[in-house]
């Protein structure tokens, strides 16, 4: 069963968190390409980047743990890269899947 199929937002519009004991330093991005695997990920629903930086802050990481935070992003985040087909598409798709979660 597919729960999300999301893409993400450049790392140009993410930013990094570092954790070094008890200090916290946020650092926006883009950051340069890594060669390494993303071992997970958490997704938060949050009103703002502030609120999100602010419950990120109290995660239990420590020893230079750096984390980058990223948007999903939605249909409007691309603009006209998006055609009016895929976005009808996109928008049937979803009252479907809603449809079937209804009891």
């Amino acid at each position: 069963v597919m729960l999300a199929a999301e893409g993400l937002l450049p790392s140009s519009k993410g930013f990094r968190i570092k954790y070094d004991g008890p200090q916290r330093t946020v650092t926006d991005g883009p950051f340069a390409e890594t060669k390494e695997l993303v071992g997970g990920f958490w997704i938060l629903q949050v009103k703002s980047r502030e609120e999100v930086i602010e419950w990120m802050k109290r995660a239990p990481f420590d020893g230079g743990t750096e984390i980058e935070v990223r948007q999903i992003g939605e249909l409007e985040d691309y603009g006209d890269a998006v055609s009016d087909e895929t976005k009808a598409l996109e928008s049937r798709l979803r009252t479907e899947i809603e449809s079937r979660q209804q009891p």
